[in-house]
């Protein structure tokens, strides 16, 4: 995954897009997949996060392991319960043509480790993530 350096820039690096320093979108699941299911994705693919879409493959979101975990850990669980149920369209979003310091503003505003980058149909085309 390609990592966003957060450090002070060259003054043109404000105007470099996001489609620049974004990697692939990673691992997808299905809004009607269960958590469960979702935890075993996102433990077979070794990763931190996993973006979510619909049933017409449009990205509503992004979770996390921890996110996923306090689910499974509420009172409320039960094995039937799907993420669209847990989480429903939990961006934000970023464009490819968004500047890097603005996806980093927006990043850092919201305390996110990753942002899906998506096309202007709602498709993950990439994601972008924070150094740590």
């Amino acid at each position: 995954m390609t990592q966003v350096q957060m450090m002070p820039r060259p003054a043109d690096s404000a105007t470099q897009a996001v489609v620049d320093a974004m990697d692939a979108p990673g691992p997808q699941v299905w809004d009607d997949m269960t958590v469960e299911v979702a935890m075993s994705v996102m433990a077979g693919a070794r990763s931190e996060y996993l973006l979510v879409c619909d049933e017409d493959g449009r990205c509503t979101g992004l979770i996390t392991q921890a996110q996923l975990t306090v689910v499974r850990d509420s009172s409320a669980y039960t094995d039937r319960v799907r993420l669209r149920d847990s989480f429903g369209d939990s961006g934000p979003f970023t464009s490819p043509m968004t500047t890097i310091a603005e996806a980093e503003r927006t990043m850092r505003h919201g305390r996110l480790g990753a942002l899906p980058v998506i096309d202007e149909h709602g498709w993950a085309v990439g994601i972008l993530a924070l150094s740590r």
